[in-house]
């Protein structure tokens, strides 16, 4: 049977309906598999130019540049009928040597431009011959009917807080609810939608927050909108990851189970499907561009008993370039394959061959490159020692696929790649071992991208081995974190020391070497996460049993600044520390105002909840929340302002922020007010009470006849009684003495 949706609810509707099922009927009409029989090796070309039997021979080889892209097609195997007139009919029909290379050719040549003028459509022969003998192709042309337009809810809407003062929203997963809040700084969350069951697995927001990701057993499901309705399904069963692209257009969905297409087919992949793990989508149109299976992990070596060890499955297997035009996939050790998107075919219809290539990474914005008149998109990429050849870090450009800069490096044990947010900068993190191979030291080779000839400098004096680095985003500054190597595994986490690092001052628009700032020793932290607009990082400890430290540093301080510190970029100050137990998670809002921890059930059994401070480490909220397992601040999508407008923001910030604190005091005092006119009401009603039960009771005294103030009767009745006389006996003590008896 055909994996579904139908068991999962549709708040489509006013009336929220976890038992309601879902009609995939259009979706199973428009994608619907059949056992083909004869002719399904046979496609049909519409949209060619018109030729004759001249110019016929022209255009079939044009046409077998791009029909041999996905298969094998001779020439023979075009039949282009001509009419009476001598000139063809603007189409053709083509016989592949099997029917998944037809299919193919349907998914990845339909859409593509033969020239200005024209462009081809692909479908199946069997497509046409069952849709004309079910009906569905009316041999006469009527006009289709437009439905009327129906105005959708903005995505972004979000972006316009009600409030006005430009909140970030958050997504919630505990225990089985999922739930949308707005952050309100030290007061309480307000919600704006919860539902049950929204999700079988967990959330994921798209890169920049236009969607929110439900994953079920029958695929994943995008929601947004102020109404949080459903904008599309994309249905790979028992789907377990998902990764976006970073401009939203396309969608990596990974099962570890094998596609399963029955013979009643599936509501939108195909028979070609069948077997494949990897399905990439394009989210607009809702249909999958291309299947992959898993790739081949080779062995990591072998453990003490001989037996192989197996390398983890690296995520995401297909990575996107900046702009979205281009995908790419490592098979380790061999090559690297990059396709062109949507039609997700091979550039240069090649792989890069690499031999020995362990990881690779895109640039993640394109370069502006000096000296280089058209800018491509970057990847990096390493290999190790191979017999007597060095290990490499290269750059290659696509999709020229020109090698820009290459690196030879020696003793290497293994090497990571981490690119800074505007690709200025490539730091190649490379552990190199003594010759004994006892030892391990860490060095950091920066790429310089942008500069003529991409120089390479090596940053000195690290004479441990780098557990953590992490570049400032949209800056030149970066944080590590290292550790003495440990000669046997221990319980106890060795300590660490956190090292900050800066370009020195140059004359001019350069950037000079990079310089130590400090270092923080004796430390147990192993995580950094700085602020998405730069400036401010927190450094912790996450994920341990011993220690749960959260330190705050502001990399431009506005105090004094060391004379030690006077030629460098930053003015390093150590803002505030906290601790948050069982931490798990940090992570920034997107303006960089807010830090959030918390503490999740997947990892935590208890505890669990999330803290909220803001950029300084002065703690706002402290929130226990049970069987909370994911909090995820929502992105934004990059801001529309030029660079200049920019400028000018940050030239008049406090002419801004004058505004800002006025309402930040009137909302303070209005909620001092609110507080005040809570507890005068509360006196008020208290008082009304009061008064309405010492009414009863008078009342209920007279109708027995006893007096209205029993204490002033009482006091009266005293007075008028005879006098009494009081007797009062007091001792006292003249003489005290102490004898001593033998």
């Amino acid at each position: 049977m055909a994996p579904s949706f139908d068991h999962l609810p549709d708040p489509e509707e006013d009336d929220y309906d976890e038992d309601e099922e879902l009609d995939f009927s259009d979706l199973r009409e428009r994608y619907e598999v059949q056992l083909e029989q004869g002719l399904d090796t046979f496609v049909v070309i519409d949209g060619l130019p018109e030729v004759t039997e001249e110019t016929r021979p022209k255009l079939i080889k044009f046409l077998l540049r791009k029909l041999n892209g996905v298969g094998k097609v001779r020439e023979d195997s075009v039949h282009m009928p001509l009419g009476e007139d001598g000139k063809s009919h603007r189409f053709a029909f083509v016989e592949y040597a099997t029917p998944l290379e037809a299919a193919l050719a349907c998914k990845t040549l339909d859409g593509v431009s033969l020239d200005k003028k024209h462009k081809m459509e692909v479908n199946k022969l069997t497509d046409i011959e069952r849709y004309g003998r079910e009906g569905r192709i009316d041999e006469h042309y009527t006009p289709p009917k437009l439905e009327e337009f129906t105005e959708k809810e903005h995505l972004r809407s979000w972006l316009a807080d009600p409030s006005g003062r430009g909140r970030d929203q958050f997504a919630m997963y505990k225990d089985n609810n999922v739930l949308i809040d707005w952050n309100n700084e030290k007061d309480t969350p307000e919600t704006i939608v919860e539902r049950p069951n929204w999700t079988e697995s967990f959330i994921q927001w798209s890169p920049q927050g236009t969607f929110l990701t439900s994953v079920h057993a029958q695929g994943v499901q995008l929601w947004g909108g102020p109404s949080w309705l459903r904008q599309k399904r994309f249905a790979h069963p028992f789907v377990n990851l998902v990764d976006f692209s970073p401009g939203e257009k396309y969608l990596t969905t990974w099962s570890h189970r094998p596609i399963s297409i029955g013979e009643e087919g599936h509501p939108q992949l195909a028979a070609e499907d069948d077997g494949k793990h990897f399905v990439i989508w394009d989210i607009e149109t809702g249909k999958p561009l291309r299947s992959f299976p898993n790739a081949e992990v080779p062995s990591a070596g072998n453990d003490e008993a001989g037996n192989p060890i197996k390398r983890k499955m690296q995520w995401p297997a297909f990575k996107w370039s900046a702009d979205d035009k281009y995908v790419a996939r490592l098979t380790q050790g061999q090559s690297i394959s990059v396709y062109d998107l949507p039609t997700m075919l091979l550039v240069d219809k090649k792989v890069i061959k690499i031999e020995g290539v362990m990881e690779f990474e895109w640039a993640p914005a394109t370069p502006r490159r000096d000296g280089v008149k058209t800018y491509e998109q970057l990847f990096c990429y390493w290999t190790p020692e191979i017999g007597s050849n060095p290990a490499k870090v290269g750059l290659m450009s696509i999709p020229s696929k020109e090698v820009v800069r290459t690196l030879n490096l020696f003793s290497v044990t293994d090497a990571r790649l981490h690119w800074q947010s505007d690709a200025s900068y490539l730091c190649v993190k490379v552990d190199r071992h003594s010759k004994s191979k006892k030892s391990l030291a860490t060095s950091l080779e920066i790429f310089r991208v942008k500069e003529k000839g991409v120089p390479v400098e090596v940053v000195e004096g690290i004479k441990d081995t780098v557990v953590n680095f992490a570049w400032e985003p949209k800056g030149d500054r970066f944080v590590i974190i290292t550790t003495a190597e440990v000669a046997a595994p221990s319980a106890v986490p060795p300590k660490t020391s956190v090292a900050f690092y800066c370009p020195e001052k140059v004359k001019g628009a350069g950037v000079g070497n990079f310089k130590h700032i400090r270092t923080y020793d004796k430390k147990n932290s192993n995580a950094i996460y700085w602020s998405p607009k730069g400036r401010f990082v927190v450094v912790a400890t996450v994920s341990s049993q011993q220690s749960f430290e959260l330190e705050f540093y502001d990399m431009d301080f506005e105090g004094e600044k060391p004379e030690s510190d006077k030629d460098l970029t930053a003015n390093l100050q150590l803002m505030n520390t906290a601790e948050h137990y069982g931490v798990t998670d940090i992570e920034w809002d997107p303006t960089g105002r807010f830090v959030a921890t918390s503490s999740s059930v997947w990892k935590v059994p208890m505890e669990n909840g999330f803290h909220m401070y803001d950029f300084k480490g002065e703690q706002l909220r402290e929130e226990p929340v049970e069987k909370i397992k994911q909090f995820l601040w929502r992105p934004r999508p990059p801001t529309m302002l030029t660079k200049e407008e920019q400028k000018l923001v940050r030239k008049n910030l406090r002419e801004y922020s004058k505004v800002f604190e006025q309402e930040d005091a009137d909302r303070g005092a209005s909620a001092d007010l609110a507080v005040v006119e809570h507890r005068r009401r509360l006196l008020e009603e208290w008082m009304a009470w009061r008064h309405s039960v010492e009414q009863d009771l008078e009342d209920e005294r007279e109708a027995l006849g006893l007096p209205a103030d029993p204490v002033e009767h009482l006091i009266k009745k005293t007075d008028e009684s005879e006098d009494q006389v009081i007797e009062e006996i007091v001792e006292e003590i003249v003489e005290e003495t102490e004898e001593i008896v033998g």
